[in-house]
């Protein structure tokens, strides 16, 4: 008996000093949406705690009741009905529900990703002259591209931003579907080929926070990590003085053909300047200037189509199989000829 004691009081130990070395970020976060959120997780919790633990309390308090060995327990096998009880195992639950999805109601509207934000946080609205930080994300296989077309600069694998000022996050992907988190800024947001989603957070505190992919997306999805820099306006300014002193050079549509290669545990990189329109090309999937841009195909869908007389004009560029070069690999479109040509 001894020796189970001890056992088990070793077990709690390890327990709690293994929880003490647990990131508590998503109920401590440093911005204000996220900690909306962390503040929702408790409420609903604490509501659906209000039936849990009298279940749990009167299933004990039952089972201790009745035992077998209880005499003085009151035996009524013909009990079939009771409305005071009827009425308590019923109300209390539809009232929990009714308040969940008064609840779930409310901060669905007021936590849209897709609205601007309202406030910096719960004491401070956001100013009048307030312009906010636009950021382009692209999930790669498997790294962070991150595009500031204000600034006209680019990095991989790490992310900044000036504390209390709105942040416009745009956000798509290359190739697989994905998902763009923050714990410490806001909640998850998928990333998705040919799609756009949008994301509109502040962070309230400096400091360095852990940014990764939440969506498993392939063998390189365990190191899609990035850093998260909440800076001062002075030090967010330095930063991007830093990333323009870059040596990694322009990124281009080239460079950028060659850095959407699949690979694992990339560095951190700077580019000083990046191609204007290339975040653009990459949503409608025509980085490649031969291939037609998703957009001008749906502008053509929406005018009616080509029709048969049209689908003659279609001009294709062939791709051909490195090992037979007489043999045709793919056809894509590349343009639309119009009616005088």
């Amino acid at each position: 008996m001894h020796i189970l004691k001890n056992l088990r009081r070793a077990l709690l130990l390890l327990s709690a000093m293994l929880l003490a070395g647990c990131n508590t970020v998503l109920m401590n976060p440093s911005g204000d949406i996220a900690h909306q959120q962390g503040r929702l997780i408790v409420v609903s919790t604490v509501l659906m705690l209000i039936i849990i633990i009298p279940v749990i309390a009167l299933t004990i308090f039952f089972a201790w009741r009745y035992r077998q060995s209880n005499k003085e327990a009151t035996y009524s096998p013909d009990w079939d009905h009771s409305t005071q009880l009827e009425l308590a195992i019923w109300a209390a639950p539809l009232l929990i529900i009714i308040a969940l999805g008064a609840i779930t109601w409310i901060s669905t509207h007021t936590l849209d990703p897709y609205q601007p934000l309202r406030r910096l946080d719960a004491q401070r609205a956001i100013p009048a002259e307030t312009k906010p930080l636009t950021v382009e994300v692209v999930a790669l296989d498997w790294k962070w591209l991150f595009i500031y077309p204000e600034q006209g600069i680019a990095t991989v694998n790490e992310l900044a931003a000036p504390v209390d000022r709105p942040i416009s996050f745009k956000i798509t992907a290359s190739s697989v579907m994905n998902s763009f988190f923050i714990p410490a800024l806001a909640g998850q947001i998928y990333a998705m080929p040919g799609m756009e989603t949008k994301l509109h957070a502040v962070i309230n505190k400096p400091g360095e926070f852990e940014g990764f992919s939440a969506n498993y997306s392939g063998a390189g999805f365990s190191g899609m990590r990035f850093k998260f820099h909440g800076l001062s306006n002075e030090g967010f300014d330095q930063w991007v003085q830093k990333v323009k002193s870059g040596k990694d050079g322009e990124l281009s549509r080239e460079l950028y053909k060659k850095l959407e290669v699949p690979s694992e545990r990339e560095p951190v990189r700077h580019y000083p300047t990046v191609a204007s329109d290339l975040y653009d090309a990459i949503l409608n999937q025509c980085v490649d200037r031969n291939k037609m841009c998703m957009k001008e195909m749906m502008a053509i869908d929406a005018s009616g189509g080509m029709g048969k007389p049209g689908a003659f004009n279609v001009a294709t560029k062939q791709a051909w199989d490195i090992e037979s070069l007489d043999t045709p690999k793919r056809k894509y479109v590349t343009a639309m000829c119009t009616t005088e040509e």
